[in-house]
């Protein structure tokens, strides 16, 4: 009889401002649809997306986070438990870009792993079909960018015309997982020293290195 398959469930923020295209790509990527008439989502909407990983099933239950919600008192609430994110802005507007940085500045601020470090966070340059700006023209600076605040990596993405929305999350997932195994050595490490700790031979007191 062979074992059930492994479940995991990863909660994932999508963020940025007001009119970057968040909900036409959470509807892309899970309904694979797109409608040009979508509602500003007010407070918060969430979809769930189911992934066969490798030998794992993956659920990721994604928050549709209102863009007017930036630096309320409630993004504390939505963010939390939260294990990744897409902060998302619109091409063919500078200052969604600009407000970026306030976004992951944020998040950086209300939610860390049980490790101390930052959730695994894509940005998303939305509305590539309409046009590409002068900055994701130039890979490398935006390479930079995400480097300079702690992105593991972004995509240009087209909700309408289905562009990259698969590759940029299969990017999150990777991460993700990546985040929760070195989260779950740390925590065995961490389980091992006290029996480290009360070892009175010499002999074992070099077998981790922490």
């Amino acid at each position: 009889m062979q074992g059930s398959r492994k479940e995991h469930l990863y909660k994932v923020l999508v963020i940025g401002d007001l009119g970057v295209g968040k909900t036409s790509v959470i509807k892309r990527y899970v309904q694979q649809s797109f409608s040009p008439n979508y509602r500003a989502t007010i407070g918060v909407d969430f979809a769930l997306k189911v992934l066969n990983w490798n030998t794992e099933t993956i659920r990721l239950q994604l928050w549709d986070i209102a863009g007017q919600e930036r630096f309320g008192n409630m993004t504390r609430v939505y963010y939390r438990e939260a294990t990744g994110a897409f902060i998302v802005f619109d091409v063919t507007r500078p200052s969604t870009f600009e407000a970026v940085t306030k976004w992951k500045e944020d998040l950086d601020s209300k939610l860390s792993l049980p490790n101390g470090g930052g959730v695994a966070a894509v940005l998303l340059a939305n509305k590539c079909d309409q046009g590409r700006d002068v900055l994701t023209n130039n890979g490398l600076k935006m390479e930079q960018f995400c480097k300079e605040n702690g992105f593991v990596g972004w995509f240009e993405t087209s909700a309408k015309e289905n562009i990259n929305i698969d590759e940029a999350a299969s990017c999150l997932v990777k991460h993700i997982i990546a985040n929760e195994n070195d989260v779950l050595q740390s925590q065995a490490r961490d389980a091992v020293k006290p029996q480290l700790n009360a070892q009175t031979s010499s002999s074992c007191s070099g077998c981790f290195r922490l």
